[in-house]
């Protein structure tokens, strides 16, 4: 009888034993066997499983990777690559690296401050503030970044234009280029050049209008900053204003496909030359939908371009003459 309750006993706890064997093998690192096997245990990084090699066993899945996304080969690749935080960018002043106090006066929890605590945040705000900008230069440059932010935001510009822009700002008053000029035309000036270096284009009409300077300013200062910093900016192509124009007239594919070949026909008949590529798109396109039967008005075209109704006209019967004489040809 105490045989037979020894050997039930022993039955009965044999799995528990297993049990806290293989949770001992599993939490003690020194011991990197098999509960199973006593096999050697290898990791495989790409699945994120801890298998045993002799008889595959998977002691634990779905392990989470607490390293880095990038790979390094020696101690100064990875201090290069080691970062903390979000990444820097030339569109604020300091690079994103300095802090910022929410202008909300709240905590964690989202519960409104004392009034003891909000003036202190209050304090802590205008010294957080000087501290940013401790000089004249940073000031400049705050205040010209800001400029570009909201004039690429009014154009719809992507972020890397934004980039660019800051980046030839930042040479400008590194090489002293802005003595005698105004922030807003210097900054509006890159914003212009940035564009038309990304292949996303603005007319001088659409950048005056969201600029707080003259479009004449605007001109002069571009063309004394690509200068001295020896921009290579491209003539501007008037097929990149294309897709933009027709998007905003709610054209098919087929017209800015047709007004593409307007434009590449009048290229190679030279009537290109000398004529503003932005009234060469808004023609073409015009002249698209008209051959593609999705009639539109030349008011609508003049007011998408910012272009007069009577460039329009005068361009459109030179890419149609372009038209007749490459089909001659």
């Amino acid at each position: 009888m105490s045989e037979k309750t020894y050997g039930r006993t022993r039955l009965r706890d044999a799995p528990r034993e297993r049990d806290e064997r293989t949770n001992e093998t599993e939490t003690t690192g020194d011991e990197l066997t098999c509960p199973e096997c006593s096999g050697n245990v290898v990791t495989d990084d790409e699945h994120g499983e801890t298998v045993c090699s002799e008889c595959g066993l998977v002691i634990t899945a779905d392990s989470v990777d607490r390293g880095p996304e990038w790979r390094a080969f020696d101690s100064r690749e990875k201090d290069q690559k080691s970062r903390v935080g979000a990444p820097t960018t030339n569109t604020m002043h300091d690079k994103g690296l300095s802090t910022n106090i929410d202008w909300r006066d709240r905590d964690a929890y989202g519960n409104s401050l004392g009034a003891r605590q909000r003036q202190k945040m209050q304090r802590l705000r205008k010294w957080n503030e000087r501290f940013r900008t401790r000089d004249s230069k940073e000031r400049n440059l705050k205040q010209a970044l800001g400029e570009i932010d909201r004039m690429a935001s009014a154009l719809g510009l992507p972020d890397n234009v934004r980039e660019t822009a800051s980046v030839i700002y930042r040479r400008a008053l590194g090489e002293d280029l802005l003595p005698g000029r105004s922030i807003e035309g210097v900054s509006t000036a890159c914003t212009y050049a940035a564009a038309r270096m990304a292949g996303v284009p603005r007319s001088l009409d659409e950048i005056a209008e969201v600029s707080r300077v003259e479009k004449s300013e605007v001109a002069r200062t571009y063309r004394y900053v690509s200068r001295e910093l020896s921009l290579e900016v491209k003539p501007a192509d008037p097929e990149q204003y294309v897709p933009r124009f027709a998007s905003e007239l709610d054209l098919s594919d087929e017209s800015k496909m047709r007004a593409r070949q307007l434009l590449q026909n009048a290229k190679e008949q030279g009537v290109h030359s000398g004529k503003s590529p932005v009234g060469l798109a808004a023609a073409a396109v015009y002249a698209a939908s008209l051959l593609t039967n999705e009639k539109t008005t030349q008011a609508a075209v003049s007011e998408v371009a910012d272009i007069s109704e009577v460039t329009i006209r005068n361009r459109y019967h030179e890419l149609l003459e372009a038209e007749e004489q490459v089909g001659l040809a």
